[in-house]
This record gives C-alpha cells, structure tokens and sequence, in this order.
C-alpha cells in the first residue's frame, strides 16, 4: 500500500512515528515554507532551503531511533551556534557540498536508514503570503503567525510570494499513492502550505487515493483561533479543489493541561460534523516538552488509519468478487 503524508514539523513527525510501524510504502512531503529558528537563520544567511522540518521528519522515519537520532535533534544553548540543531547544520553543509538539497536529504535518510521517503513538496525555496480579512498582506511564515496573534484576522487566501512548482517526485508519489494523509500541524503555514505549490492540488485531484485529515485536538492562538471542525475542513477542502473522504479527529484528554491551554486563547476544537466520514476516538495524550502538551498518540492515529484503510481494501475485494460470481 502507498501511502503519503504531507505536512510540516511536529505534527507530521507525531504522525509518521506510527505510520512507520506498519506495512506500508510510506512518502513524506514536508513544506518549504519555514522561515522561524534555526531553518530561518540558514536560509538566510547560506541560502538553502529549510532543513528543520525535513530533519524532524527523517528523524521519526528512522529505523531507530537512537544515539544518532538524539544528535542530530540535539540544539546549542549558548555561543555562536545557540539554536541551531546538528541535523539542521548537517543538511545545510550536504546542501552546500552536493548542491542539491535533494540529495542532502538522501544521504541523511541512508545514515538513519530510515523507513520510508522524505521529500520537500518543491525543489525551490518560496516564501508564504497571506492576505487577511482586512485586506492587509503580510509575507513570510514567521510574519503571518505573529500578525494571526496580534490582529486576531482570519486568513482570506493564503498563496506564495512568488510561485514555485511541485517537486516531480512528489506529484509521482500522489497520484500513485493508495492514500494521502494531511495534517496534523498548523492548518494555514504547515498543511495548506504545501497546497499552494503550483502542480499539487491538480496532482491530488488526478489520484484516486483516499483522501484522510487529521485534525488538530486544539485551536492555535491566531492562526486558527475560534475555528470549529467544519471550519478546519473547508479551508482544507477550499485550497484542494476537492472532497476529503475521511476526517479523524480526536477528542483531548482530560486534564488540568487544558487550563493552560486556556490561559493561551487556545481550546478543543469544537466538533460540528456529522456525517459517515468523520471518525472521532481517543488518540491523543499528554507528553512533557519543556511543560506539559496535548499531542496526538502517534501509534493510536496510524492504527486508526490502517483501520479505515483495511475495511476499504475489504469492501472493494467484496465488491469485485460479487461482480465476478
């Protein structure tokens, strides 16, 4: 089975850190659109795509995640290289030697072995612009989620300040695979960043794959503050120019975390769908990252999928036996 998830940093390495568990010819299409931290400082500075999002990803694809895994993951504190990961520095300097990002990710995906493919959604770097229900327009990533916290706007359309075109391998990888999965991860600069890259939506409308959102347990301060699940599903379904066939979404746990979440304008994602494609569980759970977060359980998700997967598999077998009798 081909399966292909797209996102961005750490929702879509939660993610991929079940997926990778099961059997399955797994592609990762991460965006390029990251403009924050140590990826930012790179790209600025050498000229290179992001690398944080991609290493991230490499490293929850890795057949082990072990000594190799926490180094490359691992971020200076202090002196010149404060904020910088080794991954980060590590793709860059391939970057620089092979003169192909491409072939930077490859090499890294050969030393964790990993299992699976990393691939960014485009070979060019492209910077995202945003115009908002006021009319203001604002470019770069990291100027679009400061502006969604301090105007508390809405995104009206979100597209690229100069348009770049799908890296071939990935619009392969869609309209080959058997499944795309999007999300979780930041519905506007995470997803829907790889949606505005020219050849993607055509490349998933040409796939007969089904179509799964993975739907983030809590509204993000700004970005998508207020939003309910409808809300989250027709931007996904607005930018795609297409249905989703499956939407998974899981309920929080209950904990006093949720409070602080409050304190931070950010709440459970209000479920306001009801139809046969929704699929609402228990797979999140509460992990400890410099203070305590709400964060999907990465095996829970992927057997959920699977699940929706196998009885589809089923249900088309049946169908096609039934036809043949």
């Amino acid at each position: 089975m081909k399966v292909v998830a797209v996102g961005g940093g750490t929702g879509l390495s939660t993610l991929l850190r079940g997926l990778k568990n099961f059997d399955c010819n797994l592609t990762a299409v991460v965006t390029i659109t990251d403009e924050g931290g140590s990826s930012g400082i790179l790209r600025e500075e050498l000229n290179v795509p992001p690398p944080g999002d991609i290493r991230n990803n490499l490293v929850a694809l890795a057949s082990s995640e072990n000594i190799l895994s926490a180094v490359l993951n691992y971020r200076f504190e202090n002196g010149s290289l404060a904020g910088h990961t080794v991954g980060n520095i590590l793709l860059a300097a391939l970057t620089k030697m092979t003169g192909s990002f491409t072939e930077a990710i490859s090499k890294v995906s050969d030393i964790l072995a990993i299992k699976g493919k990393v691939l960014p959604v485009s070979l060019k770097m492209a910077r995202l612009l945003a115009i908002f229900e006021d009319g203001e327009e604002i470019c770069g990533e990291t100027n679009i989620v400061e502006y969604c916290k301090s105007s508390r706007k809405r995104i009206r359309k979100l597209t690229l300040e100069n348009p770049v075109e799908i890296n071939p391998e990935v619009e392969h990888a869609i309209v080959e695979s058997d499944a795309i999965i999007f999300g979780p991860g930041s519905l506007y600069t995470s997803i829907i960043a790889n949606f505005v890259v020219d050849g993607f939506s055509n490349a998933v409308k040409k796939s007969k794959a089904l179509k799964i959102y993975v739907s983030n347990i809590m509204t993000q301060p700004g970005e998508t503050e207020g939003y309910t699940l409808k809300d989250h599903v027709y931007e996904i379904e607005r930018y795609l120019g297409t249905n989703l066939n499956y939407i998974i979404h899981s309920l929080p746990p209950e904990s006093n975390v949720l409070e602080r979440y409050a304190q931070k304008s950010s709440y459970p994602v209000k479920i306001d769908i009801d139809d046969t494609r929704l699929v609402v569980g228990h797979f999140s759970r509460v992990l400890y990252e410099t203070e305590h977060r709400i964060r999907h359980d990465s095996f829970a998700v992927a057997n959920a999928i699977f699940n929706l997967l196998t009885s589809k598999i089923e249900n088309i077998d049946k169908a096609q036996s039934e036809v043949t009798m």
